[in-house]
């Protein structure tokens, strides 16, 4: 049986507090854990994609959006940007698709 679970996070929020992605410049990163609903069979297949840009319109806009450390359990979002590109906030869509227990499957140690 195949499940989808999906969810929007807003990432940050730096334009408050003077935040790194908002005042900084060079290579910068945010991650955080997202858990499922429920746990997955195995590992889903996960996407990740910029669902609100709040940016700063005098510069290049640099940005990469990612899940990595998949498991059946959770995924980080990864957001990196660089060079002066300046971010006030983020918020990211995500999607996992994977197999799903069946209600029969039965873990004997």
């Amino acid at each position: 049986m195949t499940g989808i679970d999906q969810g929007d996070v807003v990432l940050f929020t730096d334009f408050e507090d003077g935040g790194e992605m908002w005042t900084g410049a060079g290579n910068r990163e945010r991650r955080q854990k997202v858990t499922f609903s429920e746990p997955f069979k195995s590992a889903p297949a996960v996407t990740c994609s910029v669902s609100l840009w709040d940016v700063d319109y005098s510069t290049n806009i640099r940005s990469d959006v990612y899940a990595q450390e998949i498991t059946e359990k959770d995924f980080d979002i990864v957001f990196n940007t660089w060079d002066n590109t300046r971010i006030a906030r983020i918020r990211v869509s995500w999607m996992a698709i994977g197999e799903l227990r069946d209600d029969d499957e039965w873990d004997i140690p």
